[in-house]
């Protein structure tokens, strides 16, 4: 059965790091666009970063700038991908969730709207808390 399961979060202190894993079985990677999302506290879920594999074009949003960076990987036959969060923020408390999109559009079209492009892989999610 095709599913995404992340992993990773985790409470952190301001200032420091956690990579976030999204581990793929069942769905070839290759041909979507990815993306990872969050979700705080009476807020709407929100693209975070995207990463269009057709043509290797990525999205940040505005807040993750310079601190936060998408890619794949292949960790024991694992197609994941990763997102690999630095200079954490209390701000950056949310639940964290990755998903595929339809490539067929921008990536960063895709990932501020994924309510119209992502797919029904939506997981769990994993936690990050960043607090002192």
């Amino acid at each position: 059965q095709a599913q995404l399961v992340e992993s990773g979060g985790g409470l952190v202190q301001p200032g420091g790091s956690l990579r976030l894993s999204c581990a793929a079985s069942g769905l070839p990677l290759d041909e979507y666009t990815l993306g990872w999302f969050r979700q705080a506290p009476g807020k709407e879920r929100e693209g975070v970063s995207c990463f269009k594999s057709s043509d290797g074009t990525t999205y940040y949003a505005d807040s993750v700038k310079g601190r936060f960076t998408i890619g794949r990987d292949d960790h024991k036959n694992i197609d994941t991908v990763y997102l690999q969060m630095n200079s954490l923020r209390p701000e950056d408390t949310a639940v964290y969730y990755c998903n595929i999109l339809a490539p067929q559009t921008t990536v960063q079209r895709a990932c501020v709207a994924p309510e119209v492009y992502a797919y029904d892989y939506w997981g769990q999610g994993t936690q990050v808390t960043v607090s002192s």
